[in-house]
């Protein structure tokens, strides 16, 4: 399949890991910001091919595993209502909060529904008036524009029962934060292909002059991102600290100017708690004084929630590449995909849920 098969091409991956291993000199620790990034990296095992001095570190890039513990108890409690439809994207609903996940709700009787977009939860909400219809709108930019339209045409349309329990998040923040933190390891990143879809990459050109890192734009497959890698290592190498676009198929430096600007019409820039971080100001969005009303936080009165983290969990560790999956004493033993402890276990693009479904089975996928 175009654009699929041929960025999984072995040959083509091994020639590009050849070059990285003949163009490194020293040793290099590089971000890939995104988890679906690190899905790849594991599954097809591309970390293994590199040198030994080439570090990759697993980021805080998987929207599901950031998602605060107050903002899934908000959720939860907000689901357990008996007048409330709560829609979400099915990987939110066994992310574990204090003391369930949204599936336990389902099982226990409430009314909560798999859907696919945003819009369907609005669909829902203008067939059934009697039931407040409440959407989870969480992810990074990547998402923010579909749930910002679904408040915009609820808001033309009239449809005064449906409303968005919102944790949206924004990457450059959390970039800044990583890379101001005295623990901070990283020299380079790779930025996420579909973030700059939306947002473009020139918040990054920012980033790179400030904290002297190289930033390299690349998509999700085994060759997109050893490209990726390879463009790092090599502006490392020469001592060059500039956003270089790999992912140039796809992304451009402006990026997607009308999903931008209903995102700025629909939501503000606000402090957002990360699950397993904390507050990093300047890294949400939140709905717009004008749009309040829609607000799911608001209107069940739940902004004072605070949910301690569970001591035994090293995610957000793991979240910020200061440890690896494998050094939690609970990976694969209390914490597994069917009863987790955290939330980069449950998501699909956790980095603990990609390294006990490919790192634990010997004849998972290669490259």
């Amino acid at each position: 399949m175009r654009f699929i098969d041929e960025y999984r091409d072995a040959e083509v991956a091994h020639k590009i890991a050849g070059s990285i291993r003949r163009a490194t000199t020293r040793p290099w620790k590089i971000m890939e910001i995104c988890g679906g990034q690190t899905h790849s990296i594991i599954k097809f095992g591309l970390d293994e091919l590199l040198p030994k001095n080439v570090t990759l570190i697993h980021g805080p890039g998987c929207p599901v595993c950031v998602t605060p513990l107050e903002a899934i108890e908000q959720a939860v409690i907000i689901a357990s209502k008996k007048d409330v439809i709560f829609c979400s994207f099915g990987d939110m609903l066994r992310v574990p909060g204090k003391n369930k996940d949204l599936l336990s709700v389902k099982a226990e009787g409430g009314d909560v529904r798999i859907v696919y977009s945003p819009m369907d939860a609005l669909e829902l909400a203008k067939k059934q008036p009697d039931r407040k219809v409440v959407f989870f709108a969480v992810g990074f930019e990547t998402t923010a524009p579909a749930n910002a339209m679904a408040v915009y045409q609820a808001d033309k349309q009239g449809v005064s029962n449906f409303s968005v329990l919102v944790s949206h998040v924004l990457v450059p923040p959390a970039m800044e934060a990583v890379l101001s933190s005295k623990q901070n390891q990283v020299q380079g990143f790779l930025a996420a292909g579909h973030v700059c879809t939306i947002m473009g990459y020139k918040q990054y050109e920012l980033i790179a002059e400030k904290y002297k890192v190289p930033i390299v734009v690349t998509g999700f497959e085994p060759v997109d991102i050893l490209r990726g890698i390879q463009l790092c290592v090599e502006q490392l190498e020469r001592g060059t600290f500039l956003v270089q676009n790999e992912y140039s198929r796809v992304v451009t430096r402006s990026g997607n100017l009308n999903a931008q600007k209903i995102v700025d019409k629909v939501f503000c820039v606000v402090p957002r708690k990360w699950r397993g971080i904390g507050e990093i100001p300047y890294s949400g969005l939140g709905l717009q004084k004008s749009y309040e009303r829609f607000d799911a936080e608001k209107i069940f009165k739940l902004e004072n929630i605070n949910v301690q983290e569970p001591t035994e969990c090293i995610a957000g560790m793991v979240l910020q590449g200061i440890k690896n999956p494998h050094e939690c004493s609970e990976f694969d033993r209390q914490c597994k995909p069917e009863h987790p402890l955290g939330a980069p276990m449950v998501s699909s693009e956790g980095a603990c849920n990609a390294y006990f479904r490919y790192r634990k089975n010997p004849f998972g996928a290669k490259i």
